[in-house]
């Protein structure tokens, strides 16, 4: 069996989905921009993929955490929500299924191989340290890190307006200039604030992008399935629906998400730092509990180490090779410049089991409920809502 056909096999035994198939979400800000008549193949490819309807206004709303599943299986707390998905076909994410990836890929359209955006953290080839990709802590600038152009910065070049709105530390942060640098930033706290701020700046044509974190940070500390996350589900639909009421007439609304997520089982957790066996020939974890890439020793066998690993996780997991993952294109194609930061064995977990490495994790980040990075349909697959006002 090919390489290509044994990932696809190992991913069907224990759960897991690849290739992912079917529309994307780096469709969707590229599909944005056709509506909105940008001179860009590319663009009027994405729109036709999308179905999307040309407009002079376009809002795209990106809720964190907020998965097809999660959302289906939870619409009674989203009476707007559930009516747009509705005969919606969902979409695919990247992997890893979280959200500097997600958010490279759906910023550029560009795989997280050529972003360089592959996982929460990473390894930085300029001095082999951990680096994170949220925080942009042990990076250099963003610009340097992810060099491809931002759907943002294309159409502002070609003379569209652009605003985005979110809270106020993301503007200018190391994330936003990789990924959505471009046009202009409108800082907002609240939910409610949020949308306040959307609806006058959609006023003039162009794109309105607002980004909103509530359900991803509540579905981390209490789960997907709490009635915490159920509450602040049905505050963002509220606040939606307030929104697609608000907007001027004939304005595209665009809301998706970034991944989804599944509550884990803390009695199907491995330590990196209390496991031999895992820990032997590992220089560095990097990524996250669901998606994990093992930087090995010099002079380590990477497939001694994913052959050790797959003796410990069994049926938790599907682990394979820098190699496999290059041929298999998990990452897409994989630039030369971001060669050196894919680990030389990577894990997708499966099921609700995790692997940690208490030696880099915070105690609180070991603690989570929710969490997502893996190839599970309820991690890689995102709602495409769209209405007309």
């Amino acid at each position: 069996m090919s390489i290509p056909g044994a990932l696809t096999h190992a991913c069907a035994q224990v759960g897991l989905t690849w290739p992912l198939t079917g529309p994307r979400l780096a469709d969707v800000l590229a599909g944005a921009c056709g509506a909105l008549g940008l001179d860009d193949a590319q663009a009027t490819a994405s729109q036709a993929r999308l179905a999307l309807p040309a407009a002079t206004r376009v809002v795209v709303v990106m809720v964190d955490g907020l998965g097809y599943d999660n959302l289906a299986e939870r619409s009674g707390h989203a009476r707007f929500l559930r009516k747009l998905q509705d005969g919606s076909t969902p979409l695919t994410t990247t992997f890893p299924s979280t959200t500097a990836t997600a958010l490279g890929t759906f910023g550029t359209s560009a795989p997280p191989g050529t972003t360089g955006m592959l996982g929460y953290t990473v390894r930085n080839p300029a001095d082999g340290a951990l680096a994170n990709l949220v925080s942009w802590t042990g990076l250099p600038e963003a610009e340097l890190w992810q060099r491809h152009p931002t759907w943002f910065e294309k159409l502002v070049a070609g003379g569209t307006s652009v605003r985005s709105v979110g809270p106020h530390r993301f503007a200018g942060s190391g994330l936003t200039q990789a990924v959505l640098r471009g046009g202009s930033y409108l800082p907002a706290e609240t939910l409610a604030q949020r949308v306040d701020r959307v609806v006058p700046a959609i006023k003039e044509p162009g794109l309105v992008y607002m980004y909103w974190g509530e359900v991803d940070k509540i579905g981390h500390h209490n789960g997907c399935g709490s009635l915490a996350w159920g509450d602040q589900l049905g505050t963002t639909d509220g606040e939606l629906e307030r929104l697609a009421r608000s907007l001027p007439h004939g304005t595209l609304l665009i809301v998706t998400a970034d991944h989804g997520m599944v509550d884990v089982d803390h009695t199907a957790r491995w330590d990196v730092a209390t496991s031999p066996q895992l820990s032997q020939g590992v220089a560095l974890v990097t990524g996250e509990p669901r998606a994990m890439q093992l930087h090995v020793e010099p002079g380590t066998d990477p497939q001694s180490v994913a052959t050790r690993w797959r003796d410990v996780l069994g049926d938790h997991a599907v682990v394979f090779t820098k190699d496999e993952a290059l041929v298999t294109q998990v990452f897409g194609p994989v630039e030369p410049h971001v060669l050196p930061v894919v680990g030389d064995v990577v894990v997708a977990m499966a099921g609700r089991a995790t692997v940690v490495d208490s030696r880099t994790q915070t105690a609180a980040s070991l603690q989570l409920v929710g969490v997502h990075g893996s190839l599970t349909h309820q991690e890689t697959t995102v709602p495409l809502l769209v209405t007309v006002a």
